[in-house]
């Protein structure tokens, strides 16, 4: 794996610092060259669901999560996340917290800085100031502050550019403040008014290589025209949320026609079990931040 991130960090700096190779790369379709330009990610940070994580904010009605079985698909998770190259901390359950283990919401990190959210569930909002030391340990902080709300789930990278949710978890005011400190470090940004989902990455996630995974309603958004859309059946709607890390791809196990569109595509998607995550409206991208 390492060989790999290096070979693209390499290309990248090719492509950024050698005119005449980038010139050719432009003429010659991209899709030739699958990692080409993919940022690639080092680190992940996950936390450990605690005891009562039962107790967390779910509308999912799909029962009642079994801990010793969730805490087995975590253990499972951070290996996929190791077999994709990243180095975990993981941190230790808090149980003051129920939904402290989908700590995505917690923050957004880039390059430059963490930006420590402001979460819209008040349950969670004290969550954030726990990972403030872990965060430090590799960028300064910036803050969103209220009346401004916003949860890392509706926030979707694609390159330097970033489409942020607005939903009951994120408010208008969160997602500008976001916006204004990305603009800052030189990113751009779209808002995306959402009218149902708890958050933007439950209905669309960007796996790579321009394509979008997407809601029936999302691959209908003009917002999204330019991106080469893999719609989800409403009724798969829950493997929406995969992950893309480096030249991987992990997928919520048990979903067929997903799988199937995403092999004739040409991924190869690592499958893994979370059922006990989604009885608690969690997917696999709320249930870590990774970042460079």
């Amino acid at each position: 794996m390492q060989e790999v991130a290096l070979s693209n960090e390499l290309f990248l700096h090719t492509y950024l610092y050698c005119p005449f190779v980038s010139t050719i790369l432009q003429i010659i379709n991209f899709s030739v060259f699958p990692l080409a330009l993919q940022v690639m990610m080092h680190h992940a940070i996950t936390r450990i669901p605690c005891s009562n994580y039962r107790n967390g904010i779910t509308t999912a009605n799909l029962g009642e999560p079994d801990y010793s079985l969730a805490l087995t698909q975590h253990r499972r998770y951070v290996e996929a996340l190791e077999q994709c190259g990243l180095t975990v901390t993981t941190l230790d359950p808090d149980l003051l917290y129920p939904d402290s283990c989908f700590v995505e919401d917690t923050a957004v990190v880039i390059d430059e800085v963490a930006i420590i959210t402001n979460p819209g569930a008040a349950s969670r909002r004290e969550e954030v100031k726990s990972m403030q030391p872990v965060l430090q340990q590799f960028r300064k902080l910036e803050f969103i502050t209220a009346p401004g709300t916003l949860e890392g789930g509706d926030v979707m990278q694609v390159d330097r550019h970033f489409y942020i949710g607005l939903t009951n978890r994120t408010n208008e005011a969160g997602a500008l403040q976001l916006g204004e400190i990305l603009n800052k470090y030189g990113y751009t940004f779209t808002l995306v008014p959402m009218t149902s989902a708890l958050h933007l990455k439950t209905v669309v996630n960007y796996i790579g290589n321009q394509h979008l995974l997407a809601s029936m309603e999302m691959a209908k958004n003009p917002l999204f025209n330019k991106f080469k859309i893999l719609e989800v059946a409403d009724e798969d709607l829950y493997a929406a949320n995969c992950l893309a890390i480096n030249d991987q791809l992990i997928m919520p196990a048990g979903f067929d026609r997903v799988m199937n569109t995403l092999q004739k595509t040409g991924y190869k998607p690592i499958e893994l079990e979370v059922s006990e995550f989604e009885k608690m409206d969690g997917g696999l991208t709320c249930l870590s931040l990774r970042f460079r």
